[in-house]
C-alpha cells in the first residue's frame, strides 16, 4: 500500500510513539477493505506499538478504522482509506494517541477540556481537498483530549449514499449531533468559538486590555505575514489581527511561482508564514474580523466582537476574496452545487455533469481538473475567447468531454429548491437564451477586495481597492495598505509579501517623522527657556 519511500519517512516518525495503539478495523470483502487493511498492516509493520485488530460484524461504516490506546477509545475514526491530503491527518491522529504532545496552548486545552455536553462530530471531507485537514485535526485533537468529543471523518467520494441523502456538495461538511454544525475550512479555536457561549466575551475582554501598539497589521496572508515580520524586526510593538492565519493562501493548492520555493502547497506555505512570525515578538490575535476604522491620532479598529485595539499606525493586509456572479440562484444553492473550489468539492460531483464560469487561467484549470472526474464539463466565458494561458487552452481543447462556450453571458443558476439542477445563459451574438441541465457550478471569475468596512475610510478605488502610493500610503496619514486588497496590480503571493515589507517600513518611517514632530515644540521651548 505504502511505497518504500513513505514507510522510511513514518518509520522515522513513529519512533516517537511512546506508548501502545491500536487500529481497530471495521471491514466486510470489498476492495476498497482489502486496501484498508493492507494500510493499517503497513503501518503496524513499522513499529512494534502499533497493532491491528479486525471485526467485521459491528455496525461501524465498512471499511473504517478507529484510533486509539489497548481498550481504550479514543473517539477518532476515520470512514474511509485516508491517503492524499489526509495522510498527514492520520500520521498526526498516531502521533498524539501514541504520546506525541499536542500543540496547543494550555489555556486552549483547558477550554476543550471544559466543554459540557456531549459532541458526536461526523465531517464529510474529499482525499484532494487543502481545506479539509485543518478541521479533521482539530475536532481529532479536540476527541483526544475530551473523552465527551467523538470525531468521525468520512471520504464522501467513497459513501456516495450518505452524500446523496445529506445532500452534502460541499467539503469539509461537519454534522454534529445530527445536524449541519458547519462549512468550510476551520481550527481549533473557531470550532471552540461555537461551541463555548462564552468565549467570545472572554476574547474580546482580553483584547480590550491590550495597550497601544506601534503597528498593527489588520489581515494574517502573505502581506500581512511579511509586514509584521519587518515591523517586529525594528524592535517595536507589533501586533496582527486576523479572522484565520494565511488568508486566501489557505484555499491555494499548489504554488509553483514563488521565488526559491520550487514548489509547495497553500496551507503548508501559510503554516510556514505563521511559524515565521511567531519567531518574533508579534501579538497574533486570530478568529477576529475588523468591522470599522477610526482614524486619529491613536487610530483604533473595532471589531466584531466588540472588543477595540489601537494603534499609532495601521497596515491593512485584509486581502480579498472569490468574486461572485451575482445572478439568482447562486447565494441559494452555495454549497448546495454552487461551489468555489474544484479541488476540494470535485470528487462530490463524480461521474456527474458540471460548469465552470471563466475562462481565465482558474477557470481553465478547473476545468481541466474537473474533467478528470465528471462526466461532462461545460465551461462558459463571457468574452468572445478564453483569456487563459494557450498551453492551458491546448490541454483543455484536447480534453473529450469538456465543451468550451463562449460569449455566453450567466443569467441564473436554477435548482429544484434543495440544489442545483442547471444554468441559464445567454447567447452575447444572437440574444438568444439557453439553459443546460447540470449539477454543479464552479465559480472562477476573479477577486473581490475586502473593503466593505474601509467605505468612507480611506480612498478607494472604483473596483473597491485601496488606493496606496509608492510606500504603501493611504489617504489617511499613518495607515498604510499592502496585497491583494489594494491597487497594486498583478495579484500574486511574491507580490504581496514585498508589498508587504514596503508597507511596514512605511509605516515605520511615519512613526520615526512623527515622533520627531512631537518632539519640536518641547525642544523650541526649552532652547526659550
Amino acid at each position: 500500500m505504502l511505497d518504500a519511500n513513505l514507510k522510511t519517512q513514518l518509520k522515522t516518525y513513529l519512533e516517537k510513539l511512546t506508548r501502545p495503539i491500536e487500529l481497530v478495523a471495521s471491514v466486510d470483502d470489498s476492495a476498497k477493505s482489502q486496501e484498508l487493511l493492507a494500510l493499517l498492516n503497513d503501518i503496524a509493520s513499522l513499529s512494534a506499538r502499533v497493532t491491528v485488530i479486525e471485526r467485521r460484524g459491528d455496525e461501524e461504516r465498512k471499511p473504517s478504522f478507529s484510533i486509539g490506546e489497548p481498550g481504550k477509545d479514543t473517539g477518532i475514526r476515520f470512514a474511509g482509506i485516508p491517503m492524499g491530503h489526509e495522510f498527514t491527518s492520520l500520521v498526526l491522529a498516531l502521533l498524539q494517541v501514541g504520546g506525541h504532545p499536542v500543540k496547543l496552548d494550555d489555556a486552549v486545552i483547558e477550554q476543550i477540556r471544559e466543554l459540557d455536553g456531549d459532541y458526536r462530530f461526523e465531517t464529510y471531507i474529499s482525499l484532494s481537498c487543502q481545506n479539509c485537514p485543518e478541521v479533521v485535526q482539530a475536532l481529532n485533537v479536540m476527541a483526544l483530549i475530551n473523552p465527551r468529543i467523538r470525531q468521525v471523518t468520512i471520504d464522501g467520494a467513497l459513501f456516495q449514499d450518505e452524500v446523496e441523502t445529506r445532500q452534502i456538495m460541499a467539503v469539509p461538511t461537519v454534522y454534529m449531533n445530527g445536524e449541519v454544525f458547519g462549512q468550510g475550512r476551520s481550527g481549533v479555536k473557531e470550532i471552540l468559538a461555537k461551541l463555548d457561549s462564552g468565549a467570545g466575551a472572554r476574547a474580546a475582554k482580553a483584547l480590550q486590555d491590550k495597550p497601544v501598539f506601534d503597528t498593527l497589521i489588520v489581515g494574517g496572508g502573505p502581506a500581512g505575514a511579511a509586514a509584521a515580520i519587518y515591523s517586529a524586526r525594528k524592535g517595536i510593538a507589533t501586533g496582527v489581527v486576523a479572522e484565520r492565519f494565511g488568508g486566501q493562501v489557505l484555499d491555494t493548492l499548489a504554488i509553483e511561482n514563488f521565488v526559491s520555493v520550487q514548489e509547495t502547497e497553500g496551507p503548508k506555505f501559510a503554516t510556514a508564514l505563521e511559524q515565521h512570525v511567531k519567531s518574533y515578538e508579534v501579538d497574533i490575535m486570530d478568529v477576529q474580523r475588523a468591522e470599522a476604522l477610526i482614524p486619529g491620532r491613536i487610530h483604533e479598529v473595532h471589531l466584531a466582537s466588540g472588543a477595540v485595539l489601537r494603534a499609532k499606525t495601521i497596515v491593512l493586509a485584509t486581502g480579498a476574496r472569490w468574486r461572485e456572479i451575482g445572478v439568482p440562484g447562486e447565494r441559494e444553492y452555495r454549497n448546495h452545487g454552487v461551489a468555489y473550489c474544484p479541488h476540494c468539492d470535485g470528487p462530490l460531483f463524480k461521474g456527474k455533469r458540471v460548469a465552470v464560469i471563466g475562462g481565465g487561467n482558474s477557470g481553465v484549470e478547473a476545468a481541466i481538473d474537473l474533467a478528470g472526474i465528471v462526466s461532462h464539463v461545460t465551461l462558459f466565458e463571457y468574452n468572445a475567447q478564453l483569456r487563459a494561458d494557450e498551453v492551458l487552452q491546448r490541454k483543455l481543447r484536447s480534453l473529450a468531454n469538456v465543451t468550451i462556450v463562449t460569449q455566453a453571458q450567466t443569467v441564473e443558476i436554477t435548482g429544484d429548491g434543495r440544489k442545483v439542477n442547471g444554468i441559464v445563459y445567454r447567447e452575447r451574438v444572437s440574444g438568444e437564451t439557453k439553459h443546460v441541465e447540470l449539477v454543479g457550478v464552479f465559480v472562477q471569475i476573479g477577486l473581490v477586495p475586502n473593503t466593505e468596512w474601509l467605505k468612507g475610510t480611506v480612498d478607494l478605488s472604483k473596483h473597491g481597492e485601496i488606493v496606496v502610493d509608492a510606500k504603501g500610503a493611504t489617504s489617511v496619514p499613518g495607515v498604510f495598505a499592502a496585497g491583494d486588497v489594494t491597487t497594486v496590480p498583478f495579484k500574486q503571493i511574491v507580490i504581496a509579501v514585498g508589498e508587504g515589507a514596503k508597507a511596514a517600513l512605511g509605516a515605520f518611517d511615519h512613526l520615526i517623522r512623527s515622533s520627531v514632530e512631537e518632539e519640536s515644540p518641547r525642544d523650541e521651548a526649552l532652547a526659550e527657556a
